[in-house]
């Protein structure tokens, strides 16, 4: 006789309350970016920074998101932020990624040990196992100033991170 085996319930969805809220210290972390360096979120000090966690390299949504990141970076630059992008692909597939799409900011893999910065934010979905869509602006002081993570499959767009750094030069 054939039994199903059951199947464990699925899981809930990530908690939003982990999210790292603004106000809070933006924690550390020093990761491989495509260029060969390793990049460290202290050495952005000084200046706000866009903190962009997202899926994976190579799906429509995350390409979409990230091409309009590249677009408007002059946009970002306008207020001195740099904008850091961040998923657990490696260096190797962000490299081919990045030059898919002329990206001109830095992509970090958090590979190893497998989203551990990103579990540090709290934008980790571990069911999934990749990053959240999530979204930080980084105040020049390493403070977070404004946090938002957008459904996995929503181009949470460019609006919300251009008010957040209007509001940081206010």
């Amino acid at each position: 006789m054939f039994r199903r085996s059951k199947r464990p319930a699925r899981t809930a969805p990530p908690n939003p309350s982990a999210v790292l809220a603004p106000g809070t210290p933006a924690p550390d972390f020093d990761l491989p970016g495509i260029s060969g360096k390793r990049l460290s979120l202290r050495s952005f000090r000084g200046q706000p920074v866009i903190l962009v966690f997202y899926p994976a390299d190579w799906s429509s949504v995350c390409g979409d998101q990230l091409a309009l990141y590249n677009e408007v970076l002059p946009l970002f630059r306008d207020y001195g932020a740099q904008a850091i992008a961040i998923s657990v692909d490696g260096v190797w597939c962000h490299q081919a990624f990045a030059a898919s799409l002329n990206l001109q900011f830095p992509l970090l893999s958090d590979f190893e040990p497998k989203g551990a910065v990103a579990r540090t934010y709290g934008v980790y979905d571990a069911e999934q196992g990749v990053n959240q869509r999530a979204l930080f602006v980084i105040n020049a002081e390493g403070i977070i100033h404004w946090s938002y993570v957008s459904p996995m499959g929503v181009n949470p767009g460019a609006e919300g991170i251009l008010g957040a750094l209007e509001s940081l030069s206010n």
